[in-house]
């Protein structure tokens, strides 16, 4: 014997399944939606990182481009500081009689206009008087110079000017350091004398 179901039996069953239809097309939503946020989040955490990758390579770029610059700028002012030397020693080797000359005080109008764009470009001499104590980062000593009446150590002599752009020594000064008394002491064994330091 088959069994039919009524009409109202069969909407009945169909009332049944669903809450249950709806219940599973609820946690497929709910999946999706957590897929995809899951998915935005990375998105969003590489956007975020190619970001700061971005900032990270467009400052390095700068940084490179005005090091670049800088040293480009730095070679130049080392070969100007050859010129302004040989200026220096022009003027400071000028015979007496071109004192008033004016050909001897237009190479000086021609220094004074180096010194000038030297010092427009953030250029300035370390320039020492002797007595000053050395210092390695701002002196390099190229002779030692026996000395009774300087203490060991100051300068005696600056032999070339150095340089400083803006806060950076670019040429040391050149000076010649005292390097004190020495004292010469002859052993009881031996005939020759022994230098003492």
């Amino acid at each position: 014997m088959t069994h039919h179901k009524t009409r109202a039996q069969q909407r009945i069953e169909e009332l049944d399944a669903i809450p249950a239809t709806l219940a599973a097309d609820l946690e497929a939503a709910n999946a999706e939606r957590d897929e995809a946020r899951t998915k935005a989040d990375e998105y969003l955490a590489a956007l975020q990182r190619e970001r700061a990758e971005f900032l990270n390579f467009k400052r390095r770029s700068t940084e490179e481009r005005l090091a670049s610059a800088g040293l480009a700028n730095e070679s130049l002012i080392s070969k100007v500081l050859v010129i302004a030397d040989d200026f220096d020693r022009a003027i400071d080797s000028r015979p007496a009689e071109l004192a008033g000359d004016a050909w001897g005080e237009g190479i000086a109008a021609i220094d004074r206009k180096l010194r000038q764009l030297l010092d427009s470009e953030g250029v300035t001499a370390i320039e020492e008087v002797p007595g000053t104590p050395f210092d390695p980062r701002l002196h390099e000593a190229v002779v030692n110079v026996p000395s009774t009446d300087r203490p060991e150590g100051e300068i005696v002599e600056e032999i070339r000017r150095g340089y400083r752009l803006r806060d950076r020594v670019i040429r040391p000064a050149l000076v010649a350091v005292a390097s004190g008394a020495d004292e010469v002491e002859t052993t009881p064994d031996a005939d020759r004398p022994r230098r003492m330091h």
